[in-house]
């Protein structure tokens, strides 16, 4: 999962970024509201967490111009305690959960965790695909209850798939998804990964099919049910 840390605090945002990368996020940060607003439309993410009181772009024109262009990704907004207006303006714009400043930093991943399952469409916490488990909360995948043994690429490769089962994903997407900014991770590079994510999940049942010039797809339970991504 990508995520997108849109705060001008500079200790704040570091805090933040390597908790996340910690729990195996792909994470990227900017400290004003222009650069946010430049790297949704340039990039794909799965999560934005947003501080409203940006320099240079204020936080609420960053998600009023996001959901103008219709991305439907979540969004977290982070507040002062008693900017209780913008809280309420900022979810009549179409943010997805805030957090008061200051907040407990679990309180606060468990609330990304949440909002990810919300973004793909998920409501446990543990997804299941054959004979394959995954706990989004731990990031352990389970081949009938015994732990597989999964690198970070593979383990957020893998959480991909599982979350859009019967989706086209491209290597492009892979990359993006998979990647912080300055990262030196090639289409080429996707395929070794998924090359070994397969032989790894073979025992289960899944399967990660390629469709030449599209990208790879996990593939459902029933064929017919798969749709583009």
């Amino acid at each position: 999962m990508h995520i997108l840390i849109a705060e001008d605090d500079s200790i704040l945002a570091d805090g933040l970024s390597r908790s996340l990368r910690y729990d195996g996020y792909a994470v990227d940060v900017v400290h004003d509201g222009s650069s946010a607003d430049s790297a949704l439309k340039a990039q794909a993410f799965d999560l934005l967490i947003l501080d409203l009181d940006l320099p240079q772009m204020h936080g609420l024109s960053v998600l009023r111009e996001l959901r103008r262009r219709n991305t439907l990704i979540p969004v977290l907004i982070l507040t002062a305690a008693d900017a209780v207006e913008q809280r309420v303006m900022g979810l009549d714009l179409g943010a997805d959960d805030y957090m008061a400043k200051p907040f407990e930093l679990s309180e606060l991943e468990a609330r990304v965790r949440a909002l990810a399952r919300r973004g793909a469409g998920v409501a446990s916490t543990v997804l299941t695909h054959k004979k394959l488990t995954f706990d989004l909360n731990g990031r352990m995948a389970c081949i009938d209850g015994q732990p597989l043994e999964l690198s970070a690429r593979e383990t957020s490769l893998l959480e991909i798939f599982l979350s859009r089962c019967g989706r086209m994903v491209s290597k492009n997407q892979c990359v993006d998804l998979l990647c912080e900014w300055g990262e030196e991770v090639t289409p080429n590079a996707i395929e070794v990964y998924i090359h070994r994510l397969r032989k790894k999940i073979e025992p289960s049942g899944a399967r990660i099919v390629t469709v030449r010039g599209l990208g790879y797809c996990l593939e459902p339970e029933n064929r017919s049910d798969a749709i583009p991504a």
